[in-house]
């Protein structure tokens, strides 16, 4: 199958979407798909042009911007004649809040004619319903090819609610490689030990990496000194000296490590010589991160809000909070329930999750069989 993907972001930037985007195009060309990526980031060699990498034909379809921005003035005049001359199957564009690169890219798709799958990769809010809203009725898109998509169900449901969508949202999960998060090397906490939390998280406010240590402060209190409890925090970004200032004021700097950016190897040593998993934010699609916690072993602390209750259900594969005080007491509980932990962690070492990529790879085919059906085209 010819597969186009339409994405701002793509390597050498390393976010969420990027990252998930770029190990998707990998696997689909390894299948044998001819798989080609349209996007507005610069290349480390390629800054505007064409480049392969891993099998797939990457189109850097750039403009000089402040802060290398993926932003490229005029991008449906740009794309049209690039999808007339790629004519894939089928196009599936990917979008975050604010996407204008693939919110064009979807334009000059459906201008070409061509089935699109948009995957809207975030949580709509305010000002992300207000952009997709106005820019043209996702009904009328659907008429003409659209169909939306979103990575969990929480996430579906929002976009329906956001445009007053009657029709499908499809589920487009990410995915997770069983071989890179194996459980394997983890050994039992003994009831003496101190327990370790552990967290991967970009240091910016939408995190929520500040209430993360008012959470854990709380939890110390309710758990009581019998058991030590430490917070190790892996990711770097404009709010890590705030917060470190923040744990030297309130006296946590013997139990909170900041790690920085971790290779995923490192990530994933860190993950198996820890005892729990903790996302303190609302504002989460998916919980990539969680999920690849939770593939290693690792008990998954979460806002029952969220995405996470797409792989982590209350009690099985984690704890899920109503809101910050619940988190707090979710912490307090792992760290004396010895029994409660292990069992959890003894689940998710030996039981997969669902978002295992040969799975994700053949939902997403059904849907793009689905999308050339005749009466969908």
């Amino acid at each position: 199958m010819r597969i186009t993907h339409i994405s701002d972001c793509y390597l050498p930037r390393l976010g969420g979407i990027e990252v998930q985007v770029t190990e998707l195009t990998r696997r689909q060309a390894a299948q044998g798909d001819d798989i080609h990526v349209l996007t507005a980031t610069p290349g480390e060699r390629v800054r505007l042009g064409e480049e392969e990498i891993d099998g797939v034909t990457v189109h850097r379809v750039t403009a000089r911007m402040p802060f290398e921005m993926p932003v490229r003035p005029r991008t449906r005049a740009a794309l049209v004649p690039l999808l007339e001359e790629i004519d894939p199957d089928v196009v599936q564009v990917h979008l975050g809040a604010i996407s204008p690169f693939a919110w064009g890219g979807i334009r000059a798709a459906v201008e070409v004619g061509l089935p699109v799958l948009a995957t809207v990769h975030s949580v709509w809010g305010g000002l992300a319903r207000t952009g997709y809203r106005t820019a043209e009725t996702l009904r009328d898109w659907c008429d003409r090819g659209v169909q939306p998509a979103a990575v969990s169900r929480m996430a579906a449901d929002r976009i329906a609610a956001a445009l007053n969508y009657a029709g499908e949202v499809f589920i487009t999960p990410n995915g997770v490689d069983l071989a890179d998060w194996s459980p394997m090397g983890r050994e039992p906490g003994s009831a003496t030990q101190p327990v370790t939390f552990v967290t991967a998280m970009r240091l910016a406010p939408r995190k929520r990496s500040r209430p993360l240590l008012k959470m854990f402060a709380a939890a110390q209190q309710l758990s009581g000194p019998q058991r030590p409890m430490y917070l190790k925090i892996a990711g770097d970004g404009p709010h890590r000296a705030r917060l470190e200032r923040y744990v030297q004021r309130h006296g946590l700097t013997d139990q909170v490590e900041f790690l920085g950016r971790l290779s995923r190897p490192d990530l994933h040593r860190l993950y198996v010589e820890s005892d729990v998993f903790v996302q303190p934010s609302v504002k989460e699609s998916f919980g990539l991160a969680a999920l690849e916690a939770r593939t290693s072993g690792l008990p998954v602390i979460a806002r029952s809000q969220t995405g996470l209750s797409e792989f982590v259900r209350d009690g099985i594969e984690g704890l899920l909070g109503s809101d910050d005080a619940a988190m707090a007491v979710a912490m307090a509980r792992m760290t004396t329930d010895d029994s409660l932990r292990r069992s959890i962690t003894d689940h998710n070492s030996t039981t997969p999750p669902d978002q295992i990529w040969p799975e994700v790879l053949a939902g997403l085919r059904h849907d793009y069989q689905r999308l050339l059906e005749p009466t969908n085209r």
